[in-house]
C-alpha cells in the first residue's frame, strides 16, 4: 500500500496523527527533501529505506514504489504541506492506477494556513473579503490562460502566492494596478520553522524589504486588505443575530 502524506509546513508537531503513525509504520519512505523537515521522519523504523525525491525523476519514484509493493512493503510518500497543493501527486497516482497499485492520500496542514497563524491573521474578514485565491506567478512553468496575477487581481480577494518570492517586484507590479500600491502585503519565510521570518509592508515597498532581508525562496507572498484593521464584526457572534443554536437578544 502507498500512502501520500502531507507532512505539514515544517514544524513536526503540525503533522496529523495519522500521517505520523504511517511514517512510523512504513518500510519505505520517499520524501520531498528540498522542502520537508527531516524531523518528521524521526520516528521511522531503524531499517526503513529512505529516498529523497529531490534527486529523483518521476520514473524513479514509481520504480521504488512498485518494487516495495512487489515485496509486500508499505510505502510512505511524504510531501510538504498538503499534497494536493503544488504536490504533483496526480501524475504519481495515475502511474499507480496503471499498475493496479492501491494508494491513499492523507491530508496535511498547508503552509498557507501556517502563514496565517504566523501573521495572526484571518483571511476571510467580514466586509473585506470572503474569497481566498491560492496561485503562483508564471515562471519556467507557465500558468493557464486567464490565471495571470494581473487577471486574478481584479477580484481584490485575499491572495496567497506560492513559489514566486524570487519575482517579488514583478508580482507587486502585476497586482498593484487592481489592488493599489498602498495595499498591505507580507512575506512569510518558512512558516512554522524555527527560522520563520515575517516581512510586512505594502505592494509599494514589499519588494525592497524582501530583497534587503535576502529572502529568495521557501516563502509565501500574501496580499490583501485582510492585513489591515478595518472590518465588520461577524454575524455569527452578533447577539442580535439568531442562529439554529442561539436566540437573538432583544
Amino acid at each position: 500500500m502507498i500512502y501520500f502524506i502531507g507532512a505539514g509546513p515544517g514544524d513536526p508537531e503540525l503533522m496529523t496523527i495519522k500521517g505520523r503513525r504511517l511514517i512510523e509504520e512504513a518500510d519505505v519512505i520517499i520524501y520531498a527533501g528540498s522542502l520537508v523537515n527531516e524531523q518528521v521522519l524521526a520516528g521511522r523504523k531503524p531499517r526503513a529505506a529512505v529516498h529523497n525525491s529531490a534527486y529523483m525523476a518521476l520514473p524513479e519514484v514509481i520504480e521504488v514504489m512498485e518494487a516495495a509493493e512487489k515485496e509486500g512493503k508499505m510505502t510512505a510518500r511524504v510531501h510538504t504541506g498538503d499534497p494536493s497543493i503544488y504536490g504533483a501527486i496526480k501524475e504519481q497516482m495515475d502511474a499507480l492506477d496503471e499498475r493496479g497499485i492501491a494508494y491513499e492520500v492523507v491530508p496535511g496542514v498547508s503552509s498557507f494556513v501556517a502563514a496565517a497563524a504566523a501573521l495572526k491573521a484571518e483571511y476571510t474578514l467580514p466586509g473585506v473579503t470572503q474569497t481566498v485565491i491560492l496561485t503562483r506567478a508564471a515562471g519556467r512553468t507557465p500558468v493557464p490562460d486567464g490565471e495571470s496575477l494581473k487577471e486574478l487581481a481584479v477580484h481584490r480577494a485575499t491572495m496567497i502566492i506560492f513559489l514566486s518570492v524570487g519575482q517579488i517586484e514583478n508580482v507587486a507590479a502585476a497586482l498593484a494596478e487592481s489592488y493599489g500600491w498602498k495595499t498591505p502585503a507580507a512575506v512569510v519565510y518558512k512558516a512554522s520553522w524555527p527560522e520563520e521570518k515575517i516581512i510586512r509592508g505594502t505592494l509599494e515597498d514589499i519588494g525592497e524589504k524582501v530583497k534587503k532581508e535576502g529572502v529568495k525562496k521557501t516563502a509565501l507572498i500574501v496580499v490583501g486588505d485582510f492585513l489591515g484593521s478595518d472590518y465588520e464584526l461577524s454575524r455569527l457572534y452578533d447577539p442580535s443575530f439568531e442562529t439554529g443554536y442561539r436566540k437573538a437578544s432583544r
